[in-house]
């Protein structure tokens, strides 16, 4: 008799059904099964008949088997309380479920959970909550990947940033920004997003176009109020707009450097925040409806927001270390827009 345990197979249970029938003690079917009486005792009480007490059908005892051992497999998720309660509300602050499962150490070290759990709870038992996840799919999707065509860009005395110094692309000090926009057909209003490469801290402008003269002034808004150590360089894509960077540095005193055409992963730090604020501001929305105290809204809880590549801390925390005057970045709740009369022009963004 084998002494590792293995459940019965159907052949074995249709002569368990059958000795059974003609009156076999289990010692004796135990015998021709090469079994331990206890297994068939066992088999018996599990995956017999519920309504007809002491009856075995093999073809039931076989679905019921199967159908224990299918549910097996799947554990239940999120058990606690607490942890249910901490994970939903994060996702409605729309923090990406790894973020959430990094950040519990901080906050909660007696919890813990990771990224998969939480997908899987929520595609399994909690699919009210897909809309927050980062990519709202119905179904998890594998991501892809698409290259655009080459352009060719007309920028004066553009320096490629195959020239960056590698102190710039190692993040080792801050005062490196990256500079992009981003828009849509509907307005021709459109949004500056300027972002630190070490401590990743955003700061958000409106522009009323698209146009070298407004992300010039904008550029310069933003960044002016700043001590010197933490304006040196500006990187850039070949964006007409672009075109007026040698202003920018003599008014900040910085460099610019910029991407080879169409290689914006070579940005991919302000690639990846643009898409983050995607969430709250979706292409279809209509930038002419938001305020600039909205925007400023956006931009606190963007940089209230825990980062993977910064174990889990926020830019706002690492920001206030290098520039204590600026410690006004207080964690906000977002609330949807107010629709305002106002269609056209723009509201000039107070100063910080």
């Amino acid at each position: 008799m084998t002494t590792t345990y293995s459940h019965l197979s159907p052949d074995e249970r249709d002569q368990l059904a059958v000795l059974r029938a003609k009156g076999t003690s289990l010692r004796a079917i135990a015998v021709v099964l090469r079994r331990s009486p206890s297994s068939l005792s066992r088999e018996l009480r599990r995956n017999s008949a519920p309504l007809y007490k002491g009856s075995y059908f093999p073809r039931k005892a076989q679905l019921r088997a199967d159908a224990r051992r299918s549910s097996a497999a799947h554990r239940p998720r999120l058990k606690s309380h607490s942890l249910r309660a901490y994970v939903q509300a994060k996702l409605r602050l729309r923090w990406s479920p790894e973020l959430i499962a990094g950040r519990i150490r901080r906050d909660r070290p007696a919890l813990s959970i990771s990224h998969e759990a939480i997908y899987q709870w929520i595609y399994a038992d909690a699919r009210h909550l897909i809309p927050f996840l980062p990519k709202s799919h119905r179904k998890r999707m594998r991501r892809g990947f698409v290259r655009g065509k080459h352009s060719k860009s007309h920028i004066p005395l553009r320096v490629p940033i195959s020239k960056r110094p590698r102190s710039i692309e190692a993040r080792r000090c801050a005062g490196h920004w990256e500079v992009d926009t981003a828009g849509n057909h509907k307005t021709h209003r459109v949004l500056l997003v300027v972002h630190e490469r070490k401590t990743r801290l955003t700061k958000l402008r409106f522009l009323a176009q698209r146009s070298a003269s407004q992300l010039r002034h904008g550029v310069v808004r933003a960044l002016r109020p700043l001590p010197p150590h933490l304006r040196r360089s500006l990187t850039y894509d070949n964006g007409t707009e672009n075109c007026e960077h040698l202003l920018i540095n003599k008014r900040l005193g910085t460099r610019s450097f910029f991407c080879a055409p169409f290689h914006s992963w070579e940005k991919g730090s302000i690639e990846n925040t643009i898409g983050i604020l995607r969430l709250l501001l979706p292409k279809s929305l209509n930038l002419d409806a938001l305020s600039s105290a909205h925007l400023r809204g956006i931009e606190r809880w963007i940089n209230n927001r825990p980062k993977k590549c910064l174990a889990f801390r926020t830019p706002a925390e690492l920001f206030r270390r290098l520039n204590p005057c600026n410690s006004k970045l207080p964690v906000v709740r977002f609330h949807p827009p107010a629709k305002r009369r106002r269609t056209t022009g723009g509201d000039r963004p107070a100063k910080e």
